[in-house]
């Protein structure tokens, strides 16, 4: 019997530098170059057609090969043409959070940014109804990515033929993975990217014991007549996903109505045996890393720069931790400021 409390052990290792994270502000008092226009307890799709300092949110569905994605789309206030970028966020994450952070400040400088609910989560799932929600399923978030990118097409006011993909934390590996099989993504940039491989997994979640116990946890879950779901974060829940780690469990950034803050066991299996490692050197596009030292995982960059060619590049920032990149004014300005350096280069 695997109980909840030995899977937090585990979660616990992996995240000594989430728990060193220490300086915050309200999301009310950032600046609105990456300030979130939403407030705590209130969702974005409560605001269709949002218009924000000089940018409009557009709430939609489209309709991909994978089925319908709710989706929200930033447009620079006047440009009809603007290029489209792709902006995906971290584990258990809902476009609401760091994707809408980064999407309005990428519209704010003149690109178009599309941000949407993977299947399984947020306001997709409210639409598709999976059996099995809330998986951190890596194929599968890939294939949603590729999906979105190939149905950008029915978009308007866009400029579909210059797309590129921006991702934050987990999706960094899927939006990678992604760019070897959409031929429309001309240039990726990942910010603060976790990027692991089976054993850099395995020593990350405690070892090949602790690693078996959870992989021993998806599997029991797949034999269950009803989902294995836990809380994903939580003050006061010792059993949850993140345990008294920041961002997800405070109210004015991370933990708003739109969050899930929901994970399926059965993620465990997907997660464990990814190789986020293994695209790098396949990649022919440019791809930029904005990265820093003291974020979570800093190795991931490390080693996916040493197999990749030179059109892979980093930005290394000094000081900021992973949850900084997430929604702080000074991460998130430097950040975007590299990547739409980057996007205008190649787009």
């Amino acid at each position: 019997m695997h109980t909840f409390k030995r899977l937090r052990i585990a979660i616990s290792l992996a995240l000594p530098v989430f728990a060193s994270a220490t300086s915050y502000v309200n999301a009310s008092t950032l600046p609105s170059s990456v300030s979130q226009t939403v407030q705590a307890e209130q969702s974005y799709n409560d605001i269709q057609n949002a218009r924000v300092k000089g940018v409009t949110m557009q709430a939609l569905t489209l309709e991909t090969k994978v089925g319908p994605l709710a989706a929200n789309l930033y447009l620079p206030e006047g440009d009809k043409s603007a290029p489209l970028v792709i902006v995906t966020g971290a584990w258990t994450s809902v476009k609401e959070q760091m994707p809408a952070v980064y999407a309005k400040a990428l519209a704010e400088k003149g690109f178009a940014a599309l941000t949407f609910d993977f299947r399984g989560w947020g306001e997709t799932q409210r639409v598709q109804h999976l059996d099995q929600p809330f998986v951190e399923d890596p194929t599968m978030k890939t294939q949603d990515i590729v999906a979105i990118i190939d149905a950008a097409g029915a978009l308007r006011n866009v400029d579909t033929a210059n797309i590129a993909g921006l991702a934050i934390c987990a999706s960094a590996g899927y939006m990678l993975d992604a760019a070897l099989e959409a031929s429309q993504l001309r240039a990726v940039a990942v910010v603060a990217p976790w990027l692991h491989d089976k054993p850099m997994a395995t020593a990350i979640y405690g070892g090949e014991e602790n690693a078996a116990q959870l992989l021993a946890a998806a599997s029991d879950a797949s034999h269950k007549a009803v989902p294995q779901i836990i809380e994903a974060s939580s003050l006061e829940n010792e059993n949850a996903l993140m345990y008294q780690v920041p961002y997800y469990t405070e109210k004015n950034r991370g933990l708003i109505s739109a969050y899930d803050n929901k994970f399926n066991l059965l993620s465990w299996q997907g997660w464990l045996n990814y190789d986020a490692q293994q695209s790098a050197p396949k990649q022919e596009k440019p791809i930029l890393m904005v990265a820093s030292e003291t974020m979570a995982l800093p190795q991931g960059t490390h080693q996916y720069l040493e197999s990749a060619g030179d059109n892979v590049n980093a930005v290394w920032l000094d000081g900021f931790t992973q949850f900084d990149f997430y929604d702080q004014p000074e991460a998130v300005s430097k950040a975007v400021t590299a990547v739409s350096e980057h996007f205008n280069r190649h787009l």
